[in-house]
């Protein structure tokens, strides 16, 4: 562990007066003295364990101040205080081979509520203390490993939801990117686009199992949604690791079990291993917004997850990357199902023009004005009449295919199976 310790103080600045402290006048200024003699304690190699007691108070402080009012109200400044107090946390938890889960913990709750601070250090931090993780096994693993699992889902052929012809939304193979925005994107038009993302490792190599996903980000804490669609009255969010998503709400077979959905826009910077799995479509390049305005969305969860219908602001593709199958998935699927054609990975999706608005009725609140009220897959036509003469297209999304979403398309997206979906939101 002494080489830990070794691999965690060099990714801070080599010398004291390389961390620099500056903030504004907002952040009181004992809160300052706190920190300032938290990096006192660490570069001088002194008491760790009173490091670890001010490391915490600073972030019992700024938390307090990170939960007044709507998180658009928060200061950047208490969330660089924030990251700062769990940096320092992380550190010191380093001292102890017990805490290297709760140091990467820490240092994901500082990027995920804190601010970028000294270069992306919480990333870089993260990324040593994974490098140890074979120390750190998942939970029940070594007793997992010596009896069958009893957990885990049975492979199922997933449900195929029937297209009806007229409303199918069209497809077209590696369009040139004149072709396509002269056909879909200047017409405002969707289409589903092949081959495009062939070459993305995610894709080209399979990688994207539930047994990858847990290898690569496992013990790595993030935002849970519970509940089969947000506008559901005990939908919620949580945290937790991504271990814990996936033996509670991918793994786990009991009934009647909440639906959790991985899905956050952030995932991608907080794992970059994950990121560098998947490329931007060459086809934003058209837009009028720089390459770092775009959005990745990441959307990992079971089948039965449901994005009720609605809109969005921007332009955007919607990939579906694969099935999150684990191994022994596969070798099931192999062996009952031999001779057949499948197609794993899906979503069902709905969409309607923005000239059927009014038919569609979305809901009054400035909140989910974006949103209808109506149930797609079952309507309540005598509160809603019109919404059976809106016109609609719909498709079925496979692995390895992209859907182009006009900016203020209304659609409605149902997982088929247990997936791994990337959007990409751009102008």
């Amino acid at each position: 562990m002494s080489c830990l310790w070794d691999e965690v103080l060099a990714v801070l600045p080599p010398r004291l007066e390389d961390l620099r402290l500056e903030f504004s006048r907002t952040v009181d200024k004992s809160l300052v003295f706190l920190l300032r003699q938290i990096v006192e304690l660490l570069y001088e190699g002194q008491d760790i364990v009173k490091c670890l007691q001010l490391s915490q108070t600073i972030i019992d402080f700024s938390w307090e101040k990170l939960n007044i009012g709507t998180w658009r109200e928060v200061g950047k400044e208490w969330r660089r205080v924030y990251s700062h107090g769990c940096l320092f946390k992380a550190v010191c938890l380093c001292k102890e081979k017990t805490a290297v889960r709760e140091a990467i913990e820490t240092c994901d709750m500082g990027l995920l509520m804190g601010a970028t601070i000294l270069d992306n250090i919480l990333i870089r931090l993260v990324k040593v203390l994974q490098n140890h993780k074979t120390t750190m096994k998942r939970p029940l693993e070594d007793a997992a490993s010596h009896q069958e699992p009893s957990r885990k889902k049975p492979s199922v052929v997933p449900m195929i939801q029937e297209i009806r012809t007229a409303m199918a939304v069209p497809r077209v193979r590696c369009p040139s990117l004149e072709h396509f925005r002269a056909q879909y994107l200047i017409p405002q038009k969707p289409v589903i686009l092949e081959g495009i993302v062939d070459h993305w490792p995610a894709v080209r190599d399979c990688k994207w199992s539930v047994d990858y996903i847990r290898d690569i980000a496992g013990c790595r804490t993030v935002p849970v949604e519970l509940g089969s669609r947000y506008t559901d009255e005990q939908w919620s969010q949580t945290l937790m690791t991504v271990d814990e998503f996936i033996e509670k709400y991918i793994l786990d077979q009991e009934e009647p079990n909440p639906i959790g959905y991985l899905a956050q826009h952030q995932l991608f910077e907080q794992i970059p291993e994950l990121r560098q799995d998947i490329d931007i479509p060459d086809y934003c390049c058209l837009g009028a917004g720089d390459e770092d305005e775009i959005t990745i969305n990441a959307w990992f969860g079971p089948m039965g997850t449901i994005s009720p219908l609605h809109q969005d602001p921007q332009h955007n593709f919607l990939t579906q990357v694969s099935k999150g199958t684990t191994s022994a998935d596969v070798a099931n699927i192999q062996q009952h199902c031999k001779g057949q054609f499948m197609v794993v990975g899906q979503k069902y999706i709905r969409l309607y023009s923005p000239e059927q608005t009014a038919k569609l009725h979305p809901h009054p609140t400035q909140l989910l004005h974006n949103t209808s009220q109506v149930d797609v897959e079952n309507p309540d036509l005598v509160n809603f009449p019109e919404f059976e003469l809106a016109d609609f297209q719909e498709c079925t999304l496979r692995p390895a295919e992209v859907l182009f979403i006009p900016v203020k398309y209304w659609h409605y997206v149902r997982s088929l199976d247990i997936s791994f979906s990337v959007s990409f939101w751009w102008t």
